[in-house]
């Protein structure tokens, strides 16, 4: 059996080990240190955000960036339906309300129509809106300029769920650098990986300092234990960061080896009637994290399933898009403002390998289990 071809695994070297080991042999071990500090500011120079602070998820990020903005019971807070779970969790966490936004067909993201459809009308209902936190959805940054626009008009505070985005820009700004708050996740799939781990950055110093004493038990600075606040074990270890700044240094390389996955994908597909390359015919506001098809099965004669089935036999990954939350059972009960768009991409669209750690010979191994399949579903 030929190795299992994942969709995005860990693409680590030479200069993750120097700078673990680096760290290592320094002695800081336990949680914070010299490479958390160099990591936030290495990170935030990146974005052009004034702070950074690194934490144990980018779930966790979320978390306290929706605290840090006072959300919680009674609140509604305006998310993305076309996500992963840890996006509504997080507003869950805070005993509010995630509101789903339908998506707009070409990116997966945000429908700013719907948005203020959604806006105009719990306002009216005389309902309190905590936050809006835009999903950038498979690394495709969301229409920040007008979103930004309508959060402002509204005096709600805008907040950026950049887990998988960091690298796209939208208007000339990095993603990361919109919102009052923005997030990353450096899980083990994302574009760049910490194992596990993930940044909060503003631009806002009472807020950042807020996130960092909640995040480290909210902790009184006296030398006894002393707590007037519930606090959480959201900080990320010294190691761990060592491992971001390397990923760091590499990541607009990483970049580039998955958007060359994303011209040979185009590339293979060129021509086929009913498959397209989810996201149009152009890269704009991309990172290229992972890449995705839509298949139309009035055109193809077979479902994305299909494919995907076909993939696994020859031990290849593949994964449909976002089951949107509205969808999930865990969430039936949560109100929004939804048109089909992402129930009908979850059914119909595929993401295929796309990691920066796949070699040439595996992607060609992709490639051929795929054109294997077109031909004998002519």
């Amino acid at each position: 059996m030929n190795d299992r071809i994942y969709l995005s695994s860990p693409d680590v070297g030479d200069l993750e080990e120097k700078y673990l080991l680096q760290a290592l042999r320094s002695g800081w071990i336990a949680p914070l240190g010299p490479d958390v500090d160099l990591f936030e500011q290495e990170m935030s120079d990146r974005i052009g955000r004034r702070y950074a602070v690194a934490l144990s998820s980018g779930t966790a990020a979320l978390h306290l960036a929706l605290l840090a903005h006072g959300v919680g019971p009674g609140d509604a807070v305006l998310t993305s339906t076309m996500t992963f779970a840890a996006t509504a969790n997080a507003i869950a966490y805070t005993g509010a309300e995630p509101f789903f936004i339908d998506c707009l067909p070409d990116s997966g993201n945000m429908d700013p129509e719907l948005l203020k459809a959604a806006l105009e009308s719990l306002t009216a209902a005389g309902q309190r809106i905590g936050a809006i936190v835009p999903v950038d959805l498979l690394g495709k940054a969301v229409d920040y300029t007008v979103i930004s626009g309508l959060a402002s008009a509204y005096g709600v505070p805008l907040i950026a769920d950049a887990a998988e985005s960091l690298g796209a820009v939208h208007d000339g700004r990095p993603a990361g650098a919109w919102g009052e708050v923005a997030i990353f996740s450096f899980n083990g799939n994302k574009i760049m990986t910490t194992s596990g781990g993930g940044m909060l950055l503003t631009d806002d110093g009472a807020l950042a300092s807020r996130v960092r004493y909640l995040a480290t038990q909210a902790r009184q600075p006296v030398i006894h234990y002393e707590h007037t606040d519930v606090g959480y074990n959201y900080r990320l270890s010294n190691l761990l960061a060592a491992l971001g700044r390397a990923q760091l240094v590499r990541l607009d390389e990483m970049i580039l080896r998955r958007q060359d996955h994303r011209r040979y994908y185009r590339q293979l597909f060129d021509g086929v009637t009913g498959i397209s390359i989810f996201g149009g015919d152009t890269d704009t506001y991309d990172n290229f994290w992972l890449t995705s098809i839509v298949v139309d099965p009035a055109a193809t004669g077979f479902n994305a399933s299909d494919l995907s089935s076909a993939l696994a036999v020859s031990n290849i990954e593949s994964r449909p898009l976002w089951k949107p939350m509205h969808l999930q059972p865990v969430f039936r009960q949560a109100r929004g403002l939804t048109n089909g768009t992402s129930q009908r991409l979850f059914e119909t669209g595929l993401t295929l390998p796309s990691g920066s750690a796949m070699s040439a010979i595996s992607r060609e191994r992709v490639g051929a289990a795929v054109t294997d399949f077109l031909v004998s579903n002519r």
